[in-house]
């Protein structure tokens, strides 16, 4: 995981709390059917990204140290990229990867951890989302309102069957 800390910097256990984004949700569907929904390429494309974006590019090396890169494009066309590697998969519990945008110089910016646990519940599945350590809050608020968006076309995409 990568900090943009610089040298003599204090981060409390506040500081770390609170840079950490946690969202539950549950599905009606499964946990195989929503673990294959982040796993298989082909239903990932469908709902990957905020409510306006597409993810016309995907590629995945579904093992562990494997690498993962997609390109979501927003109405007007332009590219968001955002990629990492698989730390864990545990079908049809638990999936770990890494997180960083791609840069306009092509370079990777600050790296956080996504946690995703997949867990029977009596509707279906409840999610467990958790994203670390972000590099200010500002960076967490914004990807909470991404992946709450991006969720909601999940969850369509599941009741549609």
């Amino acid at each position: 995981m990568t900090e943009t800390a610089t040298a003599g910097d204090v981060f409390t256990e506040a500081d770390i709390t609170e840079r950490v984004l946690v969202i539950d949700r549950v599905f009606k569907a499964p946990p195989e059917r929503v673990f294959a929904a982040w796993t298989d390429p082909a239903i990932l494309v469908k709902w990957w990204g905020p409510q306006g974006y597409h993810t016309p590019e995907c590629a995945m090396d579904m093992r562990e140290g494997g690498a993962w890169r997609t390109v979501m494009r927003n109405a007007e066309g332009a590219a968001h990229i955002v990629s990492g590697v698989y730390r864990e998969i545990a079908p049809p519990h638990r999936l770990v990867l890494t997180w960083g945008w791609e840069q306009e110089d092509g370079s990777r910016g600050p790296e956080t951890t996504v946690e995703l646990d997949f867990e029977p519940a009596p509707d279906g599945t409840r999610l467990r989302l958790r994203q670390h350590v972000f590099n200010t809050t500002e960076n967490r608020d914004g990807h909470r309102m991404g992946w709450t968006s991006g969720l909601d076309k999940l969850d369509a995409l599941l009741a549609a069957g």
